[in-house]
Parts: C-alpha cells; sequence; structure tokens
C-alpha cells in the first residue's frame, strides 16, 4: 500500500497534537534554541505555538518529502514533536545518535516494554506526565496517557504537570493533511 493511501486510513498510527498538550513543554525549552519538529507541517501546533513563544522553528514531515529517516535540517538545537506511535525504537534510537536534546510525546504504555530500558540504560530518560490524558480526537476516547519523553531537557529526571485540556480542540495539523490527502484522517 502506497504511504500516502496507508496513513489516511483509520488504522494510521498518526495522531495530531492539540495545542494543550504542546504548552507544557514550552517552558523547559531554552528561548534561544532551534527547535526541529521533525514529523510536522506548517499547522502542526507544535510549530505554530512555538513560534508564538518567539521560538526559530525547523520542521518536516514524511509526506512534504522528508523523512525523519533520511532528513535533517542544517541547523538546529532541540527535537521536540509527537512521532508516529509506530517505530518508536528506531524513532529514539535516531534521536539518540544525534546526541542533542530532544522532548517526544509519546504513549505512557511504552514503559511497559524492554526498549525504553535498554535505550536509556545508561543515558537519563527524563518525564513531563500529566494528570489528564491528551485529547487527540474530538470523541475523547482515549485509551491512554501520554507524557513527554525528554533527554537533556528537564530539571529533574520527572516532572508532573497539569494539562489544561480544551473539550473539542483539535490539531490544525488536520488543514494540512487535506490539503495532501484530500480529506482528513483521524479526526474521530
Amino acid at each position: 500500500m502506497p504511504m500516502i493511501q496507508m496513513k489516511s486510513t483509520k488504522e494510521s498510527n498518526e495522531r495530531y497534537t492539540p495545542r494543550h498538550a504542546v504548552l507544557p513543554i514550552i517552558k523547559y525549552l531554552p528561548s534561544e534554541a532551534v527547535i526541529w519538529c521533525p514529523f510536522d507541517t506548517d499547522n502542526s501546533e507544535f510549530v505554530l505555538a512555538l513560534k508564538e513563544h518567539g521560538f526559530k522553528v525547523v520542521h518536516s514531515h514524511i509526506l512534504t518529502g522528508k523523512d525523519f529517516f533520511d532528513y535533517e535540517p542544517e541547523y538546529w538545537d532541540i527535537i521536540v514533536s509527537n512521532p508516529p506511535f509506530g517505530n518508536k525504537k528506531e524513532i529514539f534510537e535516531r534521536c539518540l545518535s544525534f546526541r542533542k536534546p530532544f522532548a517526544l510525546l509519546m504513549s505512557n504504555m511504552w514503559l511497559n516494554d524492554a526498549a525504553p530500558c535498554r535505550l536509556f540504560k545508561d543515558r537519563e530518560l527524563q518525564l513531563l506526565l500529566f494528570d489528564r490524558r491528551v485529547q487527540y480526537n474530538k470523541l475523547g476516547r482515549i485509551p491512554f496517557g501520554s507524557g513527554y519523553y525528554c533527554h537533556k531537557i528537564l530539571p529533574k529526571q520527572i516532572i508532573f504537570e497539569n494539562l489544561q485540556v480544551v473539550k473539542g480542540e483539535m490539531s490544525r495539523m488536520h488543514m494540512d493533511m487535506e490539503r495532501l490527502f484530500g480529506k482528513t484522517a483521524n479526526m474521530e
């Protein structure tokens, strides 16, 4: 199945991050940092919120020809994004290979896997965890909690934040996906 068809199905593991899930990480990022959002389009809430807070942001997305595993911007300091929930191990391996800070919004269920234990055995994994679930869709039926898996970003290893969920809030990245696909995926 071609990549674009696969991404547009209900089975897609791509969930577009609402603004309420982006805002908590911003206060931990150095203001002079150039942020790379490697799984994001122009209307990604990461790109929009970071720019609104004065950050220089570069972004890329596989559907615009910039696959995270093959592409790296010329200059960046920190990765911040919500990668697809598949290929977690490979995504973290690539992030760690850069030897730069990162913050990736991921399912908390991954902590039950052996992969993070092996990947972060000799490196410090930092977690920014929320008191509520991120609402990735309009219906609010999210069966998992999410948090930021960080490296060299947070002032201590585990931080708990109150998540200010806005009911019905959706990511504007859906507009880019609609333009690329001709329809919107994963809104329900």
